[in-house]
């Protein structure tokens, strides 16, 4: 049976080249397509997934009232082009921003692809960033902070729009309750940290790729999604698939929902903590004794929002624990060094006069 027609309205003007390249930071390459004009508002087919999709972006506009334009972080793949689709319908205008990380043969015409496609869709302006990828963490590590800080250079103080699903969500939780990671890792991901915004995590995966193809489109299938030496990816083939059966279905929802659940939590949780953070703050320190009294779930975030401000990164558990140790099990210990030093100077916390302090040692 065929597919109903896209409903996508080319703009009128003949297609762009690219123009030349410009230098960036992280070995990167920005190219931008823009045409005089915005191209002619599209209407998408009335089928049941453009409606779900033009309803999740609608309902994240409306609560969260962008002002002016959006972007949307475009890889070509199912998701993002869906929601490309649906937020040209619905924002004010949409820029496209493509990452080119490089590491495949070919990424640089796959970019090519997606700029083309954002241009047919409606976007506004789309923009390819090529990244070089590397540092700690490993390659899934290194490609998201060299995607992300791309994106922030990119977005022109806009926000940017991610396609992540409530399949991704209830994998980002899986993922974290198996690594024990805590409250903060189970509330998976936020629909809005500025500047960043996922309005389709309550839009299953399937909705993408439906819309696709009522629009006649072909998303670029990258292989990696499929690589099974990536811990996502055997959650996402073959865990959920095994939690769906014994339960009978119905869990990616039901992670959905439980993460919805302990962000809601977590905000009243944050803003007690704020308060304590204020009221212990001895100068650029915190005062033993005012953390000493307050329940342990509230002082263990005043102390990490702490360390944070302070430039710490990547905390982990055993970190946090050791710091708060400091307050509630005193012993005359040292300090704990935690992550976000420079080269042969280690940023460290410890304890001076009843105070936690934050500072750079050799």
């Amino acid at each position: 049976m065929d597919r109903p027609s896209s409903g996508v309205t080319p703009p009128r003007t003949t297609e762009q080249q690219l123009p030349g390249t410009r230098p960036g930071p992280e070995a990167s390459t920005d190219r931008r397509c823009d045409t005089a004009a915005r191209p002619q508002r599209p209407r998408l087919p009335e089928t049941e997934a453009a409606l779900t999709m033009r309803q999740a972006v609608r309902g994240w506009l409306q609560r969260y009232r962008p002002d002016g334009p959006v972007a949307v972080a475009l890889s070509g793949g199912a998701d993002s082009l869906a929601l490309t689709a649906a937020a040209v319908v619905e924002a004010e205008a949409v820029d496209a921003l493509i990452v080119d990380h490089g590491l495949q043969e070919g990424s640089a015409a796959v970019a090519t692809e997606a700029a083309a496609l954002a241009r047919r869709l409606g976007c506004r302006s789309a923009r390819i960033s090529r990244v070089s990828v590397h540092g700690p963490g490993g390659m899934e590590a290194a490609a998201r902070r060299a995607r992300y800080d791309a994106l922030n250079r990119m977005r022109d103080g806009v926000p940017v729009l991610f396609g992540h699903t409530l399949d991704d969500q209830a994998e980002t939780v899986l993922l974290g309750l198996a690594r024990g990671s805590g409250q903060r890792s189970l509330q998976g991901m936020a629909e809005f940290a500025e500047p960043w915004g996922r309005p389709l995590l309550g839009v299953r995966r399937e909705a993408t790729r439906a819309l696709c193809a009522d629009l006649g489109l072909r998303p670029h299938e990258d292989p990696h999604n499929s690589a099974p030496e990536f811990t996502r990816v055997r959650v996402r083939t073959e865990v959920l698939p095994l939690l769906e059966q014994v339960l009978g279905g119905g869990a990616a929802p039901a992670l959905a929902r439980t993460a919805a659940q302990l962000r809601e939590d977590g905000e009243v949780l944050d803003a007690i903590a704020g308060k304590l953070l204020t009221d212990a703050r001895a100068g650029s320190g915190l005062s033993v004794e005012i953390l000493a009294t307050a329940p342990a779930a509230i002082r263990r975030r005043a102390i990490r929002t702490w360390l944070t401000e302070g430039g710490a990164k990547s905390l982990t558990h055993k970190q946090l624990r050791a710091i708060e140790a400091l307050v509630t099990d005193w012993r005359g210990q040292g300090g704990v060094a935690v992550g976000g030093g420079m080269p042969g100077i280690r940023l460290v916390a410890g304890r001076e006069r009843g105070t936690l302090t934050l500072a750079f040692a050799r």
